[in-house]
């Protein structure tokens, strides 16, 4: 009796997926892109999961947050920032038990530059200016470490669906004599025009910025946040829900602006990150 329960034992522990070790095995992951230029993102797709419990990711100091989108399927968005330099990076993935190294190539890019005239009183700043900005800013960066529940689905859009006046990345020199990096897009638009969230989330800031002028800043769940900046007006309220393609404002040149244009920024994880990039992600 002894001898046919040992044989009972081995035939079921030879069963594929009868331990949770096994199951945990069998998961899959895919990086996408798995190639990108400093300051892009990408998503991180872990599906086949057999357990509740969120898989644990990081790159460079940087830890992801999953959620769920679908059975057995977890999802996160990532970013390097402008400064990475080109290389091969390993993205440390553990899912239950399980770790796996996952592969991703940050290529060379060169940053266009720009020469803009603006008035010497928003280029080399007043003290009291100065401190305003330094308050500002640091609330901003603030707001934006939060890591708060996934309010998005699907695609982001661009908020404005015009033609693009200057790019991510590209390196301002102001009045000859300051240098100030581009960290969003903007996006041409005549006084006035709507703009609409790029997708669902909750109004964290609504209020006029010294540079930014009338500003939006809309947290998305996971550490994404979404920036509008220059508005003419508001047309939500602090802690409001909003949906993908809502208008939350109307262009402007609030701030330090020389026209009616939007300034539309992204963070990832306080990562400034190129909105071309997110909005080209498959989600």
């Amino acid at each position: 009796m002894k001898r046919h329960a040992t044989v009972l034992v081995l035939l079921i522990s030879a069963l594929p997926g009868f331990f949770i070790y096994a199951s945990t095995d069998a998961f899959q992951v895919e990086v996408s892109p798995s190639e990108i230029k400093p300051g892009e993102a990408f998503v991180i797709k872990v599906t086949g999961v057999e357990t509740s419990s969120l898989p644990i990711a990081s790159l460079i100091g940087k830890r992801f947050h999953f959620s769920s989108c679908g059975e057995g399927c977890f999802v996160t968005i990532g970013a390097v920032g402008m400064e990475t330099k080109p290389g091969v990076y390993t993205i440390k993935l553990r899912v239950g038990w399980k770790k796996k190294g996952l592969k991703l190539v940050v290529t060379h890019t060169t940053f266009p530059t720009q020469e803009l005239t603006l008035p010497e009183d928003k280029v080399f700043l007043r003290p009291e200016n100065l401190r305003r900005v330094k308050r500002e800013d640091k609330r901003v960066k603030s707001t934006c470490q939060m890591v708060s529940d996934r309010f998005w689905e699907g695609s982001f859009i661009l908020p404005l669906e015009n033609d693009i006046s200057t790019l991510f990345g590209v390196k301002r020199i102001l009045n000859k004599k300051r240098i100030s990096v581009h960290r969003g897009l903007d996006i041409k638009g005549q006084w006035g025009e709507e703009v609409r969230a790029s997708n669902h989330g909750r109004v964290v800031l609504a209020e006029e910025l010294f540079f930014g002028g009338n500003t939006i800043i809309l947290d998305h769940g996971q550490g994404i946040y979404t920036i509008y900046m220059h508005l003419s007006k508001f047309n939500v309220d602090l802690e409001d829900i909003v949906s993908k393609g809502e208008v939350i404002g109307f262009v402007g040149s609030s701030g330090r602006a020389t026209g009616p244009h939007l300034h539309f920024g992204v963070r990832v994880l306080n990562i400034n990150t190129n909105p071309v990039s997110f909005v080209k992600l498959d989600l």
